[in-house]
């Protein structure tokens, strides 16, 4: 995934009244650290952000008084209400290090007629280049059949992704529907109908 380039400002002011100055004038709180830094406090134009964190593990080119640094965003603050971001915690990278993220699971296919696919874990943990991270994990269901299981260490990773989850962990099963099932196992127990009488 492409890196989205930002120019920020340092914030010398903190606090939520600070905060909601920031957000009035588009612009959103973060703070830079990692590296063995000391944390960096500064705005971000709020638009790309939002439209850059709209995808997993967003990867930032952070312009800061002429002095470029590579950053992920690791931890992003959304108000529920009005769905705007109030803060971002970014961790600073180097190109050509790995890091560890959490991947989004995402299905494809369809699994044999009648099954539903239960997803037990949305996310996978990976160990990734910071500058070439995955945006999802792809999952398989194509023809499986009832009672199948995935487990972590049954899909195909990205290039250059290596699973940090149990390997032994159960991502997605294959099912019959409950009202489904019932209706044929009550198919199956129902008595089969009695004989006409015979007439004399």
């Amino acid at each position: 995934m492409a890196e989205t380039k930002l120019v920020a400002t340092s914030r010398t002011e903190f606090g939520k009244g600070a905060a909601r100055r920031l957000r009035r004038a588009n612009l959103i709180p973060a703070v830079l650290y990692g590296h063995g830094t000391d944390p960096v406090h500064v705005a971000l134009p709020g638009h790309q952000v939002m439209m850059a964190v709209k995808h997993s593990n967003a990867l930032f080119e952070i312009e800061i008084d002429g002095t470029l640094t590579l950053a992920l965003a690791k931890d992003v603050q959304v108000e529920p209400v009005h769905n705007v971001i109030e803060h971002l915690d970014l961790l600073i990278v180097r190109r050509g290090e790995k890091v560890t993220v959490e991947i989004p699971v995402h299905v494809v296919g369809e699994s044999a007629p009648g099954t539903i696919h239960v997803v037990e874990t949305q996310h996978l943990s990976l160990e990734a280049e910071a500058t070439h991270l995955p945006d999802r994990v792809e999952v398989s269901i194509e023809g499986l059949e009832e009672g199948a299981i995935l487990h972590a260490g049954d899909i195909a990773l990205p290039q250059g992704s290596s699973l940090l989850t149990d390997p032994e962990h159960v991502v997605l099963t294959i099912t019959v529907p409950r009202a489904e099932a019932e209706t044929e196992a009550e198919t199956e127990a129902a008595p089969a109908p009695a004989a006409a009488a015979e007439q004399d």
